[in-house]
């Protein structure tokens, strides 16, 4: 059977915006805008969520159980559009997102926040699965590139106005808006999208039973990590209240955890091996560092330095504007020196940022001055971001690439998990438990900060591999 798609059009209906491509295209960009901003504005209105449900302890899982989520619904999205065609799966994300954002915009109580969270972070992962595939079908080859720069650039405006906004609306109307005002959104894009998604029909079916295989032990692995990684996070918070069960469920997570990613990742990686398991590594650990601060960087500004949310959001901003700098600034740098050195260098500026964020939580310094310093952690992990996906390119086997990028993508979404979790566990307890305290955020800052040092001697190991190669 020969594939229909819009991408055997002939040669005059070629481009992003000809006529029968144009909606698509703007339907596509729609919904990467809802679920950019959704991403990027929840850490600017969480201090004022955790205010209005209580439950401080659970701030944290706002972000775990979103990208644990995700995780999971982005591996399942991918043979589920092989296997139906993309038009089923980017409704039913579409939809999963929507639900999401409606069950956390009226949610009663921090519990059924995260409920909200997760089901938006399976709707995001199975459209940022699918929106590549439909990429790579709908689109002829020479407009494939354009429409990727599109979609990333996307990405852009939500960074720049996102945290801004939703501080705005916050104060203004309240954080339940910030969910509830977006539903219109994905909704819309979906309407957009789905006459030309129809009429792409599934991909021809030539794996072979060792291909469904790997693909069917992927998702089980997928489960199982989630499934770890959330008992572990749980644990954590327990070990205070109930020290027995929490240190069980501690240790059993993490056994868990660890024969998952020793199936689904590189072997080697969680030794740091030469080569392909050490960028792996410290992919892992430079998300768990970076995202472990920027969730609670607006609590810390709001709550310990008296900062309004709309100001809060500002570090955020900055952080997501110098990213992108920091990404440029790799694609200049890799022309004279390895991804391996330059992950390295990225790494330590965003730890000059971590400890210099951390000394504007101390009353006497200037809390305006964490736009500064945020910004230049933003800047260094743009650099190591860019540079380690470069490593992984680098270093993969030839033919196995799209593995090698799946298990960068694992790696990421574990760590941001991980780190945003912890967070939670450790500002989130205590004998004062509904208040944040500067000191316990000192620590967890601490904590990350030591994360990426470690991440700087894995990085700089990729270099010194690659150079004696």
């Amino acid at each position: 059977m020969v594939e229909e798609t819009i991408a055997s059009s002939p040669a005059r209906r070629s481009g992003i915006w000809v006529a029968g491509r144009r909606v698509l295209t703007v339907g596509l960009v729609l919904i990467i805008i809802a679920t950019a901003f959704e991403m990027l504005a929840v850490a600017a209105t969480m201090p004022a969520t955790a205010r209005d449900l209580g439950g401080l302890a659970w701030y944290g899982w706002a972000f775990s159980a979103f990208m644990l989520a995700n995780m999971v619904a982005a591996t399942v999205a991918g043979p589920e559009a092989d296997r139906r065609g993309v038009a089923m799966p980017f409704i039913v994300g579409t939809l999963l997102f929507v639900a999401g954002l409606l069950l956390a915009g009226l949610a009663l109580t921090m519990p059924l926040l995260i409920v909200g969270r997760a089901v938006q972070g399976l709707g995001s992962g199975v459209i940022g699965a699918v929106v590549y595939i439909i990429v790579g079908r709908g689109y002829e080859a020479e407009a494939r590139p354009r429409m990727l720069a599109i979609i990333s650039s996307a990405w852009v405006v939500p960074g720049m106005v996102g945290p801004g906004l939703a501080g705005i609306i916050t104060e203004h109307i309240g954080w339940r808006w910030v969910f509830l005002g977006l539903i219109p959104l994905p909704l819309v894009a979906a309407l957009m999208a789905l006459p030309s998604l129809r009429r792409l029909a599934p991909a021809p079916q030539s794996f072979d039973i060792d291909d469904h295989r790997a693909r069917n032990n992927d998702v089980r692995m997928a489960l199982v990590l989630a499934t770890g990684a959330a008992m572990t996070i749980s644990g954590l918070g327990q070990v205070s209240a109930a020290p027995v069960a929490g240190v069980a469920l501690v240790v059993t997570g993490a056994i868990i955890t660890v024969v998952a990613l020793r199936n689904i990742l590189p072997p080697g990686t969680l030794r740091a091996a030469p080569g392909l398991p050490a960028v792996i590594a410290a992919m892992g650990l430079l998300n768990l560092s970076f995202f472990g601060v920027d969730a609670f960087v607006p609590l810390t500004l709001t709550a310990v330095r008296g900062l309004s949310v709309v100001l809060a959001g500002l570090a955020l901003t900055a952080a997501t504007l110098t990213w992108t700098a920091g990404a440029w600034m790799q694609a200049r740098l890799v022309r004279r020196h390895p991804p391996g050195l330059i992950a390295a260098a990225g790494l330590f500026v965003m730890l000059i940022g971590i400890g210099a964020t951390i000394a504007t939580i101390a009353p006497v310094v200037p809390p305006l001055l964490s736009i500064v310093t945020w910004g230049v952690a933003g800047c260094g992990i743009g650099l190591a971001y860019s540079a380690l996906s470069l490593a992984m390119l680098q270093n993969a086997t030839q033919g196995r690439e799209g593995r090698a990028s799946s298990a960068l993508q694992i790696a990421s979404q574990l760590g941001t998990a991980l780190g945003a979790g912890i967070g939670g566990v450790i500002i989130g307890s205590g004998e004062q438990s509904d208040m944040v305290e500067a000191g316990r955020v000192a620590l967890h800052f601490v904590l990350m900060a030591a994360v990426a040092g470690l991440a700087i001697l894995i990085a700089y190991r990729i270099h010194i591999s690659n150079a004696r190669h």
